[in-house]
């Protein structure tokens, strides 16, 4: 894998990452989403103007192009599998800017990615 490609599959995961981030900044910011009859249009209106959730939805567009980019150079095979190391840069990053807990067992969880992660890339 060159250090192109390999860029453009981070980039990809960590946009999608980010996307994941904001979109949880944005729901935090309204609150638990309880949908009905009567207020699926204000709801999604106001969904829609969270400026965390716009922006969100930029970075998957983004994510999306850099991705394509990527899987036009490498094989699907290696390149989805190192989707799962945005399972670890959400937890992080769900610690530091949300505030969640990881707990001793998500950090286990996080290294085990990790270590499958670099055996598929050395592969």
């Amino acid at each position: 894998m060159t250090t192109s490609t390999f860029g453009f599959i981070l980039a990809g995961i960590f946009l999608n990452a980010l996307a994941q981030l904001l979109l949880k900044a944005g729901t935090n910011a309204i609150g638990s989403i309880h949908l009905s009859a009567d207020n699926w249009l204000s709801t999604g209106a106001m969904v829609a103007t969270q400026w965390p959730v716009i922006a969100g939805l930029a970075c998957y567009v983004m994510s999306v192009v850099v991705w394509i980019i990527g899987l036009s150079r490498i094989d699907v095979t290696i390149a989805y599998p190192m989707l799962s190391l945005g399972y670890v840069i959400n937890a992080v990053g769900a610690w530091y800017f949300l505030g969640e807990a990881v707990s001793p067992q998500r950090l286990l969880a996080i290294g085990v990615i990790i270590i499958g992660v670099l055996l598929l890339v050395r592969s």
